[in-house]
């Protein structure tokens, strides 16, 4: 059997290998990060060294050796090393530390912490910190290797720790999933593209992008698509708009192209859609009439 040798060998070129993210960060004393929009969700576990942190859960807090925090995707997050820091961060779109069953008992039963407070790195925690670090400095890792750390990290958590500490992680979680769940549904409707709702959420194109797939579990352009669809057969159907009131409220630039877009989803023009729905409305008022003068309901 030919030997690998593995003076030669490179996981990052290996297929298995995918961006990692539970990364081993040094940061030098002065380093600062300003006040931004996180782009997922993350553990920041403070391995040595002191960092003043700013959001709204840790609002001017010093993170201590041997501590460490969460920050929901959406929130804003500042922080400065105070001295030489060396942390593991571990970034995330889906709880996955949390079975469903957990999370939603911890959001019904367990309150949200009045002040909240960093949480102590237990010594079943460092262990499983410390044993990762010789191979979380590279770009990518094995994809097989990251998901053994996923579970045990979720492992540890939910084992060692209590629904009162998992409650600093979970209540953030719940809370900017929620919010931004109303700004997509209060404003979506406002906007023609998907740049349009990321500029009046004061989110970047990419941050947007990640942020709705991690709540609504598909991309962002493909769900505007479904809603804008939903509301043009609801127009068609149910108002009283003109054909071509409906076409420029959605933001069509031509009659033409509106009726080749009702052609190419939904198979039929504007007209013959709204005719259609008119003649069924009436076939099945027939058809009622008809059952009652025959008992047909009794």
């Amino acid at each position: 059997m030919a030997s690998i040798c593995q003076g030669t060998w490179d996981c990052q070129d290996c297929p298995k290998a995918v961006g990692n993210t539970i990364i081993h960060i040094i940061y030098q004393r002065g380093f600062h990060k300003p006040a931004q929009k996180c782009e997922e969700n993350f553990i920041l576990f403070l391995i040595k060294g002191e960092m003043l942190v700013n959001s709204q859960e840790y609002a001017g807090t010093m993170l201590k050796e041997g501590e460490f925090i969460l920050q929901a995707i959406g929130s804003k997050f500042e922080m400065l090393a105070m001295t030489d820091c060396e942390c593991i961060y571990y970034g995330f779109i889906q709880p996955e530390m949390f079975c469903d069953s957990r999370f939603n008992h911890i959001m019904k039963d367990v309150p949200s912490p009045l002040i909240y407070s960093p949480l102590k790195i237990i010594p079943e925690l460092q262990y499983l910190l410390s044993g990762s670090i010789a191979y979380l400095r590279d770009n990518k890792i094995c994809r097989e290797l990251l998901s053994l750390k996923r579970k045990e990290l979720a492992f540890v958590l939910g084992y060692y720790y209590s629904d009162y500490d998992l409650a600093t992680l979970v209540h953030p979680l719940a809370k900017y999933t929620n919010s931004f769940q109303c700004f997509v549904f209060q404003n979506y409707k406002k906007v023609k593209t998907v740049e349009e709702l990321a500029q009046l959420g004061g989110y970047t194109l990419s941050t947007l992008r990640r942020i709705f797939t991690s709540v609504f579990h598909e991309p962002v352009y493909e769900w505007m698509q479904a809603r804008r669809k939903e509301g043009i057969l609801d127009d068609l159907h149910n108002s009283n708009y003109s054909i071509s009131e409906i076409c420029y409220k959605y933001g069509f630039e031509s009659l033409p192209h509106f009726s080749n877009f009702c052609k190419k989803f939904f198979g039929a023009s504007p007209r013959n859609l709204r005719k259609n729905e008119y003649e069924n409305k009436n076939k099945l008022s027939d058809t009622k009439e008809i059952e009652y003068s025959s008992g047909g309901l009794l």
